[in-house]
């Protein structure tokens, strides 16, 4: 059997690893990008439940949108709580103010005589590459016969790199850094100074926003003067110039609303109606602001971009590409009306990780009056832990597109220079990045004559251009022709107002070294955006940075899912909940890294993004099972790292066609 007679598009697997002919399915990167969500849900207006994950094809009936309701209900992650709570208070080390009323325990010793026993989280030198994966340790020495849940051997990854652990008593590593204390009853915390300190500065996270923040914005009691002074400023222009303009619709691919869907037309002109003062005719067309300062822009030449990526782009999956390489980090996408409503889940998306050198947030949003004030909050907050803040202008879903955001201000010039011009002063000496697509239908490209005017016009520092429309989503090969086509367009334009060059990086179906700088060479483009080539491949920034196809092997890409679970305790937390929300992670990323085919297996090099792989076996029992596209298999991986899975605990991946067994009766 020869993988010489299976279709185009078929990975090149050496006939000693084809187990058989089965192709296997291909992932819907589409419902992977169409589902967001974070530990504790989201706005249930973009968690995907109920709604088009895929590409709409045209309006459902009312028969089809009830038969959707609830398809996603499988991935309503709850959090997985002690059996038997201690309070929190108590459990590290203070005293609780409720005293006998407070609803949970303080009693220590029963708690940790009920408490699940200590996790053990394996080194680098314990990992291997045959069952069971990870060398079995001896029962370890219990501190004492009355708690039987607390391991002395264990280790705890917070405590190992900070010197002390947060979660006190509740850490399920508790054993690591807890002792009896000298009246024999008692429990100690044990503290390590030297770590704690060297720690102050590599490990806290950034981007916090307090509770006093957070009622201010919740309460519309939060100040934006920037964003009031401008916001009047558009008010005050002349209402006749509204007609010119039409947000864009007549200038930049002959849209009007006459030739537009009738559901597209109902979007664009709620949108219209809702950016209008006092319920008349939309904003004038942007006004003249200087050109960008010097102090704004950037300088990224040489450097790898890991694109924003929701839900799986979260801090410790960015940690990780970090270690392998990437320059330049996004947080996961904002909605604007969240964070000026205060959601305490949309604000954890922009905390940043010391080791994140270039780290921006990225936001999305309809109307100035949601966007201007965002960014001018972030500036006031944030200012000198942010480095860009990036304007989300090709989010494909559905119900982002509907209400105006996203790739939907592609068709809206207009209103889209209003947003830059006002994110920009809101931003000060923050710069402002965009990320846009070619167009929103297919054989309808504006990029080329919106990306100019990002540029030279409303002075956008940074472009990034993901080479399909809003229509393709991902059912064809990036247009790299095209991108370089807007490439030129900028920098003519540059020339021709002796404008210094800004950034701009392409996007698009990079999986190799050789992929990476053959685009970049072809395009003229700064750099590639990697997305779902870092998915699969963390370690492609080293790839791309050493100008090699890295043979990596199965110890080594065990030993980096290793290092995914450390830094998912670190952020998420070593408590029952933080362990949960772990592994939760931790399989929505295997769930992408699965789908690599080792190149030692591959008859042509490099390794295709979109190739379909045969059934094949890897050439050791542990490439083998990373190569699972088996769901529970993900979740027995986990359990090597966050011990077991608690009862009942199963995991539906984002793409609905991997889920095998007692999945699919979920999805």
């Amino acid at each position: 059997m020869s993988t010489a007679s299976f279709p185009p598009g078929t990975a090149p697997i050496k006939t000693e690893f084809l187990l058989s002919n089965t192709l296997r399915e291909i992932p819907d990167d589409d419902a992977a990008e169409g589902s967001t969500g974070h530990a504790n849900g989201r706005n249930s207006n973009f968690s995907g439940e109920g709604g088009s994950t895929g590409p709409q094809r045209g309006k459902l009936s009312k028969e089809d949108r009830k038969a959707k309701r609830g398809a996603n209900k499988g991935r309503r992650f709850q959090k997985v709580r002690d059996d038997f709570e201690l309070c929190w208070k108590i459990a590290s080390g203070k005293d609780c103010e409720f005293g006998a009323e407070c609803r949970n325990t303080h009693d220590i010793d029963a708690y940790l005589s009920q408490k699940a026993r200590d996790i053990h989280f394996p080194s680098t030198s314990e990992l291997l590459d045959s069952p069971p994966f990870v060398k079995p340790r001896p029962d370890a020495e219990m501190i004492d016969a009355q708690s039987p849940s607390l391991d002395f051997n264990t280790i705890c990854p917070v405590y190992a790199v900070r010197g002390e652990c947060k979660h006190g008593l509740k850490c399920r590593f508790l054993g690591a850094h807890v002792r009896k204390g000298e009246d024999g009853r008692s429990w100690e915390m044990i503290k390590d100074e030297e770590k704690i300190a060297q720690s102050a500065t590599t490990e806290p996270e950034l981007n916090f926003i307090d509770a006093v923040t957070l009622k201010q914005l919740r309460t519309k009691k939060y100040p934006h003067p920037i964003t009031d002074a401008y916001l009047k400023e558009l008010q005050s222009q002349p209402a006749e110039k509204n007609v010119k303009d039409n947000d864009g619709l007549d200038g930049i691919d002959g849209n009007t609303p006459d030739t537009l869907p009738n559901s597209e037309k109902n979007d664009i002109a709620q949108v219209k109606d809702n950016d209008a003062p006092n319920n008349e005719t939309s904003h004038p067309d942007t006004p003249d602001v200087p050109l960008r300062p010097e102090e704004k822009r950037l300088n990224w030449s040489g450097k790898t971009y890991l694109a924003p990526l929701t839900t799986v782009g979260n801090l410790p999956f960015r940690r990780l590409c970090v270690d392998y390489g990437a320059d330049i980090t996004c947080g996961e996408m904002g909605l604007a009306n969240s964070f000026l409503n205060g959601s305490k889940e949309e604000w954890s998306l922009v905390r940043r990780h010391p080791s994140e050198k270039t780290f921006g947030i990225q936001v999305a949003g309809s109307k100035p009056s949601l966007l201007v004030p965002t960014a001018e909050i972030l500036a006031k907050e944030f200012t000198g832990t942010v480095d860009f803040v990036d304007l989300n202008c090709g989010c494909p879903i559905d119900l982002v597109y509907r209400q105006g955001s996203g790739s939907a201000l592609l068709d809206a010039a207009g209103k889209l220079g209003k947003i830059i011009v006002g994110m920009n002063k809101a931003l000060g000496e923050i710069p402002l990045t965009v990320k846009l697509r070619t167009g929103v239908k297919d054989g309808r490209n504006n990029a080329h004559k919106l990306m100019p005017r990002l540029a030279c016009e409303w002075n956008v520092s940074a472009l990034t251009l993901h080479g399909r429309t809003r229509q393709q989503r991902y059912s064809k090969l990036a247009d790299w022709d095209y991108i370089k086509e807007c490439i030129e367009a900028v920098r003519a334009k540059e020339e021709e107002l002796n404008l210094s060059p800004i950034p701009i990086f392409g996007g698009g179906d990079a999986f190799s070294s050789e992929d990476y700088w053959e685009k970049v060479t072809l395009s003229g483009a700064d750099g590639v955006m990697v997305g779902r080539g870092a998915l699969i491949k963390p370690w492609i920034f080293t790839e791309i940075k050493e100008h090699r196809e890295w043979d990596i092997s199965s110890r080594e890409r065990l030993d980096l899912i290793r290092k995914y679970a450390e830094y998912g305790l670190n952020h998420f937390g070593t408590d029952t909940p933080g362990v949960n929300t772990t592994r939760r992670y931790l399989c929505e990323a295997l769930s992408f890294q699965y789908r690599y085919v080792p190149i030692g297996l591959l008859e042509v090099l490099p390794g295709r993004l979109n190739d379909r792989p045969p059934a094949f076996r890897g050439r050791d029992e542990l490439e083998t099972l990373l190569a699972s596209g088996n769901s529970q298999d993900w979740v027995k991986i986990s359990e090597m790292f966050l011990g077991p899975a608690p009862e009942g605990w199963t995991f539906t991946p984002k793409h609905k066609s991997n889920a095998y067994g007692s999945e699919e009766s979920q999805g």
